[in-house]
């Protein structure tokens, strides 16, 4: 993680009212604390192993379990298979502002149904005055692109589903 989403990340414990936020990673762990709780002072933020940084996370979406409760009732609707299981989904690997172009007078990265390969930019995450190339870590197409241009993105928040070639 860099410092920078790590700042947000206490910016945003803060503003949520959450008095002990524990983060563990396979190679960290962030333990932030606030003063939230009843007559405590904050104890502050605790860092522990060598802070790689994030890399663009995807997976494939999960279909919804059926409870047992529904399966019982007799006309319960079993939910189909949707054609986004065969789809990855590309996550953003910080919290920013999304672009899907360099500047106002510069080219779209990807569009759908555009061909990517890993190493390919296909986005920028601004970050507190940081502009962040967002690359490719697969090979597909982009059947859809989940986020307008210029809004905020949250950490691991869908932004593409790519067909995978």
């Amino acid at each position: 993680m860099k410092l920078t989403e790590i700042q947000d990340l206490i910016k945003f414990v803060a503003k949520s009212g959450v008095s002990e936020v524990e983060l563990q990673d396979k190679d960290f762990k962030i333990i932030i604390k606030t003063g939230n709780q009843k007559g405590k002072p904050a104890d502050g933020v605790y860092a522990q192993s060598p802070m790689p940084q994030p890399q663009l996370q995807y997976t494939q979406p999960m279909q919804q379990p059926v409870s047992t409760q529904d399966a019982k009732a007799p006309d319960a609707k079993k939910p189909a298979a949707t054609e986004d299981s065969k789809y990855i989904t590309i996550k953003s690997p910080m919290i920013g502002t999304f672009y899907r172009q360099a500047g106002p007078e510069k080219p779209i990265f990807v569009n759908v149904g555009d061909e990517i390969k890993p190493g390919k930019v296909i986005c920028i995450i601004e970050a507190m005055k940081l502009f962040n190339e967002i690359e490719s870590d697969i090979s597909g197409r982009i059947v859809k692109v989940l986020v307008d241009d210029a809004t905020p993105v949250e950490y691991d928040q869908p932004l593409f589903l790519v067909e995978p070639v």
